[in-house]
């Protein structure tokens, strides 16, 4: 996928230098021309993740479009010598393509609890218009990832957004053939913001960078976390200044 600028190494990865709406214009070319394409929005835990997951590394790798969606990765680019246009959240991407794409862009919204999809794609229709082609939730199980896969390509949809945990990127990478045509997104917890069963964090926290720091403190399950942002940081110091082009 093209960028607007020359694309930095960020740790490894090749995170494209765009905003959200430069972000959003380039997944709805790739939409509306029919190429298609894999999309990754990039935070630490991904690429403290990729260390020792060699199946994920070689997902992000291949991604059409890579954008900075934690302030981590703003903040290792930065002290690697390149200026990012800033985060490009994978929930403001979402709801920003499902604005914009109305009717006209059919979607398919996968992953979630039980329920979760089915609500989200509700309140997507009634506020943005949006043409849900299909849902289904995120309780399957790897045997049944490629008939899930499938699913969502009979579907017809154009825009896929899955939030399925850790394996979401892994299992949009490894099924891509199945939806050719289509745009795929990892995006985390957005369907259970859409559907009203999670809130976002305060405002001021996305504005200041500790969106990540107030996600760990409210969530107990999220404690485990924190070893791999510390780890994170490390990697980030360790990996110097060298800025690949």
């Amino acid at each position: 996928m093209e960028a607007f600028s020359p694309t930095p190494s960020v740790l490894g990865y090749r995170v494209d230098r765009v905003d959200l709406t430069q972000a959003r214009e380039l997944i709805e070319s790739r939409i509306h021309d029919g190429r298609g394409g894999f999309v990754v929005t990039l935070n630490p835990e991904l690429v403290v993740r990729a260390r020792d997951d060699v199946a994920l590394r070689e997902a992000l790798e291949h991604a059409d479009l890579m954008v900075a969606d934690g302030i981590g990765i703003v903040w290792a680019a930065r002290h690697q010598g390149v200026i990012l246009p800033g985060r490009v959240p994978g929930v403001d991407l979402a709801t920003d393509l499902l604005r914009h794409g109305g009717a006209s862009v059919p979607a398919f919204f996968l992953g979630g609890q039980p329920g979760v999809a089915e609500r989200a794609a509700e309140v997507a229709e009634a506020q943005y218009g949006t043409n849900v082609v299909g849902v289904h939730d995120g309780y399957f199980s790897d045997a049944e990832a490629a008939r899930v896969a499938e699913a969502v390509g009979r579907s017809g949809a154009k825009l896929i957004l899955a939030g399925l945990g850790e394996r979401q990127e892994r299992f949009l990478f490894d099924h891509q053939h199945a939806w050719r045509g289509a745009v795929s997104i990892g995006v985390g917890g957005t369907l259970d913001v859409l559907a009203g069963v999670a809130k976002r964090t305060p405002a001021w926290t996305r504005n200041t960078g500790l969106e990540w720091a107030w996600r760990i403190a409210a969530d107990r399950k999220r404690w485990g976390r924190a070893p791999r942002l510390l780890a994170f940081v490390a990697h980030t110091l360790r990996s110097g200044r060298g800025v690949g082009a």
